[in-house]
């Protein structure tokens, strides 16, 4: 059997969500109004936080740096899936599918540690109250940040490299709606146990170090909260991490349902679906958990909304 890669066919079908033309329309509208909603949600969240002076804070500054993730990989995954349920036009290059790829590992990666260095700032916050400005300043939240995108960007170069090198004899059809690391695996005639391995770690510790950091700060943070007095003090104390605790719960409960297991139990329905949830539905869902859910977010948009009232009154 002859092995082809890039260099001799450059291109990959992309089979997509189904083949029922009445199915793929419903889909379109829904995935187009999705897309929207997500752009138009995450665009105003980022917005309010430039725009409202009280909202530059920590916290706020990598729920900027979330807004924007959830845009831009979100618009990595849907227009494409767009493109492929409204045309007959199925196929993606070679060259095409590895940057898809790349950059939604790159930005999914980056999520995971920005998650964790919020749930970092809650925790100094409700912890270490006093110490607050000190142990969570400009330069610390750069570095996070930066860290965060730093990892991202490690891991996205692995795991591209690691598929790249194979040799693609079985097919040139992924049985998916974009360029994932699984899908593609299946379609590889190489021995792919050294990739799977590498990806497998890199996508484990990726995930499992963020969730203990997130879940140790949520450990203390649950612990200080019980040893205070009032149940207003406890409200208080807890409305602060129930936003950021939904994101977490919602966006590692389909990751790590996709992404902690061997290749071969990839599972084409039900690994779809969880697919769709998390590269188009999430990034729609996160601005509405942070601000249907948040005061402070509700106050800015009321400042703002009276700002913007008081300046057409002065014209």
């Amino acid at each position: 059997m002859n092995a082809w890669n890039y260099t001799n066919e450059p291109n990959f079908v992309l089979m997509g969500l189904t083949d029922s033309k009445e199915i793929q329309l419903v889909l379109s509208v829904l995935f187009l109004f999705i897309y929207v909603a997500t752009v138009l949600g995450n665009t105003g969240m980022m917005l309010i936080i430039r725009l409202d002076v009280l909202l530059h804070t920590p916290m706020y500054f990598f729920l900027t740096h979330l807004s924007f993730l959830d845009l831009s990989y979100s618009t990595v995954i849907t227009p494409k899936t767009l493109e492929n349920l409204l045309t007959s036009r199925r196929s993606i290059s070679f060259m095409g599918c590895f940057i898809q790829l790349y950059f939604f590992v790159l930005l999914a990666a980056t999520e995971c540690f920005i998650l964790s260095s919020m749930a970092y700032d809650r925790y100094v916050a409700i912890c270490n109250p006093l110490h607050y400005p000190v142990i969570m300043s400009t330069r610390r939240s750069h570095a996070l940040i930066a860290v965060s995108y730093m990892i991202g960007a490690m891991d996205s170069s692995v795991t591209v490299f690691c598929l790249s090198t194979l040799n693609f004899c079985n097919s040139k059809v992924i049985h998916h709606f974009f360029c994932d690391t699984f899908p593609i695996l299946a379609l590889s005639c190489s021995n792919t146990y050294d990739a799977e391995v590498t990806i497998f770690i890199l996508a484990g510790s990726t995930l499992l170090l963020s969730l203990i950091t997130i879940s140790l700060s949520y450990v203390s943070i649950l612990s200080t909260i019980l040893k205070i007095n009032s149940s207003s003090g406890k409200h208080k104390a807890f409305s602060t991490c129930a936003s950021h605790l939904l994101g977490v719960t919602v966006f590692y409960g389909t990751m790590i349902f996709t992404y902690l297991k061997p290749s071969k139990s990839y599972s084409l329905g039900k690994d779809q679906v969880a697919s769709v949830f998390y590269t188009i539905v999430i990034p729609m869902l996160n601005p509405l958990i942070y601000s249907l859910r948040n005061k402070e977010v509700k106050s800015a948009v009321i400042r703002l909304v009276k700002k913007g009232e008081g300046s057409q009154k002065f014209k």
